[in-house]
C-alpha cells in the first residue's frame, strides 16, 4: 500500500514475479526478450530491396514490407556464415532459448529460436521458415527469388526497420557482418542490434501510462528494465521520472509526461504506445525521435546538434527554471 515504485530488474525473483503476474495477468509478463536488429530506413538500398506484401494483401498499396531479395549462391553463403559466426554464451538460466522460449504476446513469440540456431537445423530451414519467398515476386525480375528477408517498419519510429524473425545471440560485430551480406543491406545502419536472452519486462502499452504509471492503480509505478527500456542510462532516467512523478502523487500535483522531443519522452512514449502484440524492448536512439523540418540537407553531426536543441527548448515548456541540471540529463 502507498506510493511505490517498483524497479526490480531482468533477474526480478519468482516471489516478485508471481506478484506482477496477478497485477497484471499472465499474458501481460515475460521472461525471455526477442529482440531484432533494426536498421535506418535511409541505409537500405532501394536499388535492390523492393516493396511488398505476400501475395498483395496489406494495409499499404505498396505492400508493408520492404523485401530484400536472394539468389540461391547469396542464401547459402548467408546461412553459412550465420551458423559460423561467434555468439553471446548462454548463461545456465538461459539454457531453454536453445530449445524454444515464448518470448512476448503474438503467437509468432512462442516457442521462439535464435536465427542461428533455427539455422543449424538445416541448411533450407530458413528458406521454409522466415525467409521464404512464397507470394514475393521481385518486380525487377518479374520472378520469385530463392529466399526474401522481410523488413517491417515501425509502427511508431517510422525511420526504423526491423529484420522479421532475426532475434539472434551473434556478437554485436558479428551482426554487422552477416547481416550486411543481405542484398540491400550492404551499408546498413543499425539503430538496434538482435538479442535473445533472460530478461524479465512488462507488456508496457497495456499496463503503463508515459508517466510510468500503472493504469489499474494511481499511487504505482514502474521504473528501470521492467519497462521494456534497454540500456543502462535509459533505464535510470525511467527511475528519475518515476521518483518525480511518485513526488507529485505525494504533493497533490499534476504527473509529468515528458515531450516526445526529448530522448526520454520518446522512450517513454515508445514503450506505452508501441504494438502490444509485438512488444520488444527498445533503447535509445535518435530512430524514436519525431523526424526533424524539412529543410536543408544535413549531415549525421548537425542533425544531432538540431535534435539537442529542439529537445532542451520542448523540456523548457514543461520542466520549472530550476531544473536546469534535470532538464538538460533528461534532454
Amino acid at each position: 500500500d502507498g506510493i511505490t515504485i517498483i524497479a526490480t530488474g531482468p533477474l526480478t525473483s519468482p516471489k516478485m514475479s508471481d506478484e506482477l503476474t496477478r497485477l497484471s495477468g499472465e499474458q501481460h509478463l515475460y521472461f525471455f526478450d526477442a529482440i531484432s536488429p533494426i536498421v535506418e530506413a535511409d541505409s537500405i538500398d532501394r536499388s535492390i530491396a523492393f516493396r511488398g506484401s505476400r501475395y498483395g494483401r496489406g494495409i499499404r498499396e505498396e505492400g508493408d514490407y520492404i523485401n530484400c531479395p536472394m539468389d540461391e549462391r547469396q542464401y547459402t553463403e548467408f546461412v553459412r556464415a550465420l551458423v559460423a559466426a561467434d555468439r553471446i554464451p548462454l548463461r545456465s538460466f538461459e539454457s531453454a532459448i536453445s530449445s524454444g522460449v515464448r518470448a512476448g504476446l503474438h503467437r509468432y513469440f512462442e516457442s521462439c529460436l535464435p536465427l542461428e540456431i533455427l539455422a543449424e537445423r538445416g541448411e533450407k530451414s530458413l528458406a521454409f521458415g522466415p525467409l521464404r519467398p512464397v507470394g514475393l515476386v521481385d518486380p525487377r525480375t518479374n520472378k520469385r527469388s530463392h529466399a526474401v528477408v522481410q523488413l517491417r517498419q515501425d509502427d511508431l519510429a517510422g525511420e526504423l526497420y526491423n529484420l522479421v524473425g532475426f532475434q539472434t545471440n551473434l556478437r554485436y560485430g558479428e551482426q554487422r557482418r552477416v547481416l550486411r551480406m543481405i542484398p540491400g543491406l550492404e551499408n546498413a545502419q543499425f539503430a538496434r542490434y538482435g538479442q535473445m536472452h533472460r530478461n524479465t519486462f512488462m507488456n508496457s502499452p497495456k499496463l503503463l501510462e508515459p508517466t510510468l504509471q500503472f493504469r489499474g492503480r494511481d499511487d504505482l509505478f514502474f521504473a528501470g528494465q521492467l519497462t521494456g527500456v534497454e540500456g543502462y542510462l535509459g533505464n535510470i532516467a525511467t527511475g528519475l521520472l518515476a521518483g518525480v512523478n511518485a513526488a507529485r502523487v505525494a504533493d497533490g500535483d499534476e504527473l509529468m509526461t515528458l515531450p516526445e522531443e526529448t530522448m526520454l519522452g520518446a522512450l517513454c512514449h515508445y514503450i506505452t504506445h508501441a504494438d502490444s502484440k509485438n512488444f520488444q524492448p527498445m533503447k535509445a536512439n535518435f530512430g524514436i525521435l519525431p523526424p526533424l523540418p524539412p529543410g536543408k540537407r544535413m549531415n549525421r553531426r548537425d542533425r544531432a546538434r538540431a535534435r539537442a536543441e529542439r529537445a532542451k527548448a520542448s523540456l523548457a515548456e514543461v520542466w520549472p527554471p530550476q531544473g536546469e541540471t534535470l532538464r538538460i540529463a533528461i534532454a
